[in-house]
């Protein structure tokens, strides 16, 4: 009998019916899973085509869950300009017992999701408990997928201040969250310092570019506030990344990787990688007064671990196309 494996189009990866609940859960163990050694995740590769842009090569192994893959993923910034997504990807999942591939899907439903739900999971940890105020700069795909995501572990959440540079893309976030969330008060605001200043926890979402230009100051950040800039250092400048007392990230070799490309030119001393928080290596805040940072840069370990999530509810309800190997 021929090998096969399953192929899974963007409609059938959204057919799946796979909630951004259970990818929490999942990732707040395979952080559990990393902590404990039991996760293999190289630095991801790139080639870079255009400027700002990259194509990435990102395989993991989670030895606890028994996934293993690997994404192919671009951005390119330009392309909402030509009626293009920002992010494309494709997902290979492989049997770690035989090493063949299993399944194909398209990642960038995964992509928008995972990353949000890993916010989650920082701010489940690391939040100031009683937080009300969020702040979210860039109202793009992330922009609406963390809000729901965080939404749903910051529980005494009152108040989002969203700032966006584009007004029709304002609006369209407005029309499609406000509806979403009818207990929040989703406030557009003028600017970033508008957005930012007395904020709880600081969600950042705007494009990321080679050389940017960052503006949240360290004057902004109230004591006890956390940050989760997923876009690097594009909106958090050196200064605001030393003013806060501690820095979690979801991996801590692919940080330095970064770091000697030239991202993330000022740090807090203290870095800690997320695994070892999860695993109870480390503690989490400290007081109500710690300003923390969760500089999540997107590891191959979500993918595979979301992929396998959609791998299984895709044949339980007969979606996808099998192909021949």
């Amino acid at each position: 009998m021929a090998e096969k494996l399953l192929y899974l189009s963007r409609a059938d990866v959204e057919s799946c019916g796979l909630g951004v609940e259970e990818i929490i859960e999942a990732l707040e163990r395979a952080f559990v899973i990393k902590g404990q050694g039991g996760v293999e995740l190289p630095p991801k590769p790139g080639v870079h085509p255009r400027p700002d842009s990259f194509l990435h090569a990102m395989p993991a192994y989670v030895a606890g869950l028994e996934s293993a893959g690997i994404k192919w993923v671009s951005a390119y910034p330009a392309n909402p300009g030509r009626g293009l997504p920002y992010i494309a990807a494709l997902v290979v999942l492989n049997d770690p017992e035989t090493g063949l591939p299993i399944a194909v899907m398209d990642g960038a439903w995964m992509t928008a999701w995972r990353t949000a739900a890993v916010s989650a999971v920082t701010a489940k940890l690391l939040a100031r408990s009683g937080a009300e105020v969020l702040a979210v700069c860039g109202g793009g795909v992330q922009g609406r997928t963390n809000l729901q995501a965080l939404s749903l572990v910051l529980t005494s959440l009152k108040e989002v201040r969203i700032f966006e540079t584009s007004p029709q893309a304002l609006k369209s976030y407005l029309n499609e969250m406000v509806p979403l969330h009818p207990g929040l008060e989703l406030k557009p605001v003028g600017s970033a310092l508008e957005a930012v200043k007395g904020a709880d926890v600081i969600l950042t979402a705007g494009p990321m570019v080679k050389n940017p230009s960052p503006v949240i100051r360290e004057d902004w950040l109230v004591p006890g506030c956390l940050g989760l800039p997923i876009d690097f250092d594009n909106y958090f400048t050196p200064a605001a990344f030393l003013a806060c007392n501690r820095l979690f990230t979801d991996d801590l070799n692919q940080l330095r990787y970064y770091q000697s490309l030239g991202s993330f030119p000022g740090l807090p001393e203290e870095i800690i990688d997320l695994g070892d928080l999860a695993a109870g290596k480390v503690p989490g805040r400290r007081n109500d007064q710690e300003r923390l940072i969760g500089c999540n840069l997107g590891i191959a370990m979500d993918d595979v671990v979301t992929g396998g999530l959609l791998l299984e509810k895709a044949k339980a309800r007969g979606l996808g196309t099998w192909l021949d190997l």
